[in-house]
């Protein structure tokens, strides 16, 4: 038999271990001695909620799956239909193939096809590496057409403490001073706003409590190599601070922060995800990359134990 997703990659090195699949090379487990750092999902089902997975090519949602792109109009299959949009690109229930593996590195690849409503190829590709550092994750694109193509990349990890129980005691510290406000019932933009004063600014670290959170960020505060850095904390049974961080590079200038308080069960861990661009770029086209033909983009993004 085969499991739903696929092969199964394993990889080692510094006390961590990473399990990538080949269904939309997820990563469908990471773990520093023994401590899971994400919330995966069983070798024996598929991921639900998007967990693990890569978002390629582009994150997040496309109003009606419909967009214009110079001078053409476009529509996409609308993958989320219960709120009329094409969501989280068309990677990530394909089946990626190996490309070259060592004891703590792995790379991926998948060619991705014209098709209905992107009539580009793409040449798409994942590394995930370990090290001291934890987790290195560099997703890549490179415009195979003979024009030019949109294109923008995200991932969907969700990160745990894992303590039990939900995320209500955990401390968050987000350094993201605006957030988008969004047409609740469909999820798609309508404004932005700072997030001094709100419940959801955790640009200094506080407990997440009862906030609800299924929001994108921009204007990330940035450390002097450029990357942002989210973290999670908490203090164990023993007096000690246990943590996990989220760091993306700076062509990640967008953060979405889910606490899944609509799924089973709810509130068990919180979806950290790097974007390169926000919800609904292909129609905004902020930070939306056009890929001349033969032009490669990558971004870095990755997860270490604290």
């Amino acid at each position: 038999m085969v499991a739903p997703t696929g092969e199964q990659y394993e990889i080692e090195a510094a006390g961590y271990a990473a399990t990538i699949t080949e269904a939309g090379a997820s990563l469908r487990l990471l773990a520093k001695d023994g401590r899971r750092l994400i919330d995966g999902f069983a070798e024996d089902t598929m991921p639900s909620a998007c967990r693990g997975q890569l978002l390629m090519p582009w994150p997040n949602r496309i109003r009606d799956g419909r967009y214009t792109f110079e001078g053409a109009s476009l529509q996409l299959p609308l993958s989320e239909p219960a709120r009329h949009n094409a969501s989280h690109g068309l990677a990530r229930w394909a089946a990626w193939h190996f490309v070259a593996r060592s004891a703590g590195r792995i790379e991926m690849g998948l060619r991705l096809p014209a098709q209905s409503g992107y009539p580009w190829v793409l040449d798409l590709g994942v590394v995930y590496e370990l090290g001291g550092e934890g987790l290195t994750v560099t997703q890549s694109a490179t415009n195979r057409s003979t024009t030019d193509a949109p294109y923008a990349s995200g991932a969907h990890p969700y990160l745990t403490l894992d303590i039990g129980g939900t995320v209500d005691p955990w401390t968050l510290h987000a350094p993201a001073a605006t957030m988008l406000e969004t047409d609740r019932e469909r999820m798609l933009p309508i404004g932005r706003a700072s997030v001094a004063g709100t419940s959801h600014d955790f640009r200094e670290p506080r407990v997440i409590g009862e906030t609800s959170l299924d929001d994108c960020f921009t204007d990330l505060a940035r450390d002097a190599d450029g990357s942002a850095t989210v973290t999670l904390s908490t203090v164990d049974a023993d007096g000690g601070e246990r943590a996990v961080q989220l760091w993306m590079d700076d062509r990640h200038r967008w953060l979405m922060l889910y606490t899944a308080d609509d799924r089973t069960p709810p509130r068990a861990s919180i979806a950290i995800e790097p974007m390169t661009a926000p919800v609904d770029a292909f129609n905004s086209g902020e930070d939306l990359v056009v890929l001349a033909p033969g032009e490669t983009f990558s971004a870095s993004w990755g997860i270490r134990a604290r």
